[in-house]
């Protein structure tokens, strides 16, 4: 299990071979890569800064990953979520999960994102043409993760 917050970019290719690098047993790589939009709310958005603490994210993220490894059967976890400055087309957060089997892969994956856009302590300001605003989990996260609460599984 590996988490990393970090300012620089990420490769996507490179990390997702050392994760499943010297486990013969992984049958199944499941990966959500999310990007920076240049629309929200139907505005137009010129970037966004992500805020974290130190430290405490990072125990929160390691806590999200390991509710995913006790719920599924699954082998390892990456998360890399970035913060700093961002533009449009940059890529924010990238979550990989490795099992057996695809279906624990790709539940536990949508489960971290579920509880990153929603649990994980990060604060985004987006820059916009009417100037900076704060972003909130939208309600459909909400109601992504909340199902989780209730013991849903795929």
């Amino acid at each position: 299990m590996a988490v990393r917050v970090q300012t620089a970019d990420f490769d996507v290719g490179a990390e997702l071979a050392a994760l499943r690098s010297g486990n013969p047993a992984v049958g199944a790589v499941a990966s959500f890569i999310g990007c920076v939009r240049d629309m929200n709310e139907g505005d137009r958005v010129g970037g966004m800064f992500l805020e974290h603490y130190p430290g405490m994210t990072e125990r929160e993220l390691e806590k999200i990953a390991a509710e995913a490894k006790a719920r599924w059967d699954i082998f390892d976890t990456l998360i890399i979520h970035r913060v700093g400055e961002l533009k449009p087309l940059d890529q924010i957060v990238l979550v990989a999960v490795t099992s057996a089997h695809r279906g624990e892969a790709l539940a536990a994956c949508e489960f971290i994102m579920d509880y990153l856009k929603t649990r994980a302590p990060f604060w985004k300001r987006e820059s916009t043409p009417e100037g900076e605003r704060w972003v909130d989990a939208r309600v459909s996260d909400d109601a992504a993760a909340a199902r989780w609460d209730a013991g849903a599984a795929r």
